[in-house]
């Protein structure tokens, strides 16, 4: 790639007239040695699995595997139909489809690692809501996947992605980040909107820890993932309305980076501290191990 961070990202952004997901794109040809229209038809199909997933958990009775979660989108999804939901019909719809996507990995249904698993309902939630909302052509969100993944990318190689590494604000951080920058330049923002609205994301996620209760990616993950998506929301608005990360985004990169290097294990995916170690966490995990016998 020609970019390291998210500045160099903005600056080459700026020099050749493009936006984000344009010089990903480039880029993603160039190294790969594929062609602009290959890529972008394997991105198409992934963006299929996202919205199958979507509707998936919205419309079909879902359990996970463990039994301990399944059916809070359809919860959601039928409470926003029922009035005016505190937080506005657009997030909660945006929450309802992220818990959507999140119910169905814990089901084991087919998903999309945007940028994990356990992240896996922002991107899609932030996005198949979006396409509802505006009427977006499938094209132009698919695209907007090659913005996040250069988000991704930069976070990625400058920091965690991973709940095991770096505690949760690794994962439902920086799919926030990502869905939040992608979706600046989905609504005409500049590149530079776009990477202040990542920072002001991952701001707000930062110490985040990994806690999964009975060290399934369930309880929290599947909840946070609904309120990620949210947050992503947030954060652009935030951003297209000029509000500037104070913090330059790839500064908050490497703050992430020194706070989950600070974070004891116990809080990195163990199940070993958090809500893993509640007594009512205790006691999931033992009903858990019980019945595996």
């Amino acid at each position: 790639m020609r970019f390291r961070n998210l500045r160099e990202l903005v600056v080459l952004c700026d020099k050749e007239a493009l936006t984000i997901s344009q010089v990903m794109l480039q880029d993603q040809a160039a190294e790969s040695g594929q062609s602009e229209a290959e890529i972008m038809a394997a991105m198409a199909e992934y963006y299929q699995i996202m919205k199958e997933a979507v509707r998936r958990g919205l419309t079909e009775e879902i359990t996970s595997t463990s039994g301990l979660t399944g059916g809070d989108a359809k919860r959601v999804n039928e409470y926003r139909g029922s009035g005016e939901p505190a937080a506005g019909d657009i997030a909660c719809q945006a929450m309802a489809y992220a818990l959507a996507v999140s119910e169905v990995n814990a089901s084991m249904g087919r998903i999309v690692a945007t940028p994990t698993a356990g992240s896996c309902g922002i991107i899609p939630g932030v996005f198949v809501s979006a396409q509802e909302r505006f009427g977006w052509e499938d094209e132009h969100l698919v695209r907007g996947l090659f913005c996040a993944g250069a988000i991704g990318y930069v976070i990625a190689n400058n920091s965690f992605i991973s709940g095991a590494e770096g505690g949760c604000q690794a994962e439902i951080g920086s799919a926030i980040g990502m869905a939040a920058g992608a979706m600046v330049e989905l609504r005409g923002g500049t590149p530079e909107q776009a990477v202040h609205a990542v920072g002001l994301a991952l701001k707000n996620t930062l110490g985040l820890i990994c806690d999964p209760v009975g060290g399934l990616v369930e309880i929290p993950c599947i909840v946070r993932n609904g309120f990620g998506a949210v947050n992503a929301l947030a954060a652009a608005d935030m951003a297209l309305a000029g509000v500037r990360s104070a913090i330059p985004s790839d500064e908050v990169i490497d703050v992430m980076l020194e706070v989950g290097s600070a974070m004891p294990s116990r809080h990195r995916e163990t199940a070993q501290g958090g809500l893993a170690q509640t007594p009512t966490g205790r006691k999931i995990m033992k009903e858990l191990r019980n019945r595996k016998k």
